[in-house]
């Protein structure tokens, strides 16, 4: 099966009331364990990379092994890019394969924000490539994106951004921060609901997207810590919010931090007990099967898309 586009995926998505997991890709494990338990769950599937990780891996590595992970597995997977900062990010992307780009204006102001979308998708929709724009900002560190305070979208803005530039779905900010920090101590999560309601209200059976929606899974936190970590104060968004997310407009939920703490509990945990050990399939392979035990948590907890490919 080829790639497909995010379309599809989507409109079902929407409809049966689910979201489809889109997971953050640096190497072959990642790609590996993520892949393995959406054949297992029969999940449809988005692969998604960032600006840091073509830069860490290399474009044409990361498509080898989306297009390996495709025959290993023939489930429908789209290829992603993640927090696109520029137009010639995303057209390298478009040109090198890839079946969605997002464009991420949500720094600029607002009409420089639909300016740049719009030459983004007319250039994308031009190759059959379908396009994410963002409206708010999320708080938070992950790779490139750095975002000192957070900013709601702004439900006004809504109609006019996604007519104007023509985007396929739009990325809001509710809530939801980057990275494994996104609260201050004793600051409790929460989503505001009543903004997506109020954009799905305006939007009628458009396609929203959550980015920052890693829960921080205390018990990885707690292994972390226990083998020489030190991240008492991360906190995430509670797995039942956004579950109730993805059954109204939200059609695609970003997973990248719970990837990264699995992994790094897994191989603190592996060189803890074994010291000795100096081969890196031995500390990878547990770290993979960590991978794939949180997708497959994820796809049943949160997203709510087994049996959909």
């Amino acid at each position: 099966m080829p790639l497909v586009t995010t379309t599809d995926m989507f409109k079902k998505a929407y409809e049966g009331g689910y979201a489809i997991g889109a997971f953050n890709v640096n190497n072959m494990e990642i790609v590996q364990g993520i892949t393995e338990a959406a054949a297992e769950e029969q999940a449809p599937l988005i692969l998604q990379v960032s600006a840091g990780a073509r830069k860490y891996a290399k474009h044409v590595y990361l498509i080898k092994l989306v297009e390996a992970a495709l025959e290993d597995t023939n489930l429908p997977i789209a290829l992603h890019l993640d927090h696109g900062p520029d137009f010639e990010t995303c057209k390298s992307c478009i040109d090198g394969g890839f079946t969605s780009v997002m464009i991420d204006g949500s720094s600029s102001p607002f009409a420089e924000n639909i300016t740049l979308t719009k030459k983004v998708v007319e250039y994308a929709h031009a190759n059959g490539v379908v396009v994410e724009g963002e409206l708010g900002q999320l708080a938070g560190v992950e790779d490139d994106v750095n975002v000192e305070h957070h900013s709601y979208t702004d439900p006004d803005q809504v109609q006019e951004f996604v007519e104007t530039t023509g985007v396929d779905s739009l990325a809001i900010a509710i809530g939801t921060s980057h990275g494994a920090y996104k609260f201050k101590p004793g600051q409790k999560p929460q989503l505001r609901f009543d903004i997506l309601e109020e954009i799905t209200r305006r939007l009628p059976g458009f396609p929203i997207v959550l980015h920052g929606a890693s829960s921080v899974i205390p018990e990885l936190v707690q292994k972390i810590n226990t083998y020489g970590g030190a991240m008492p104060d991360a906190i995430g968004i509670p797995e039942d919010m956004l579950r109730q997310a993805a059954k109204s407009a939200v059609c695609k939920i970003n997973i990248d931090s719970d990837l990264r703490l699995a992994m790094t509990a897994s191989i603190r945990e592996h060189m803890a007990l074994n010291p000795a050990d100096f081969d890196p399939r031995q500390y990878l392979k547990p770290a993979r099967s960590a991978i794939k035990d949180m997708v497959q948590r994820k796809i049943q907890n949160v997203l709510g898309c087994s049996g959909k490919a």
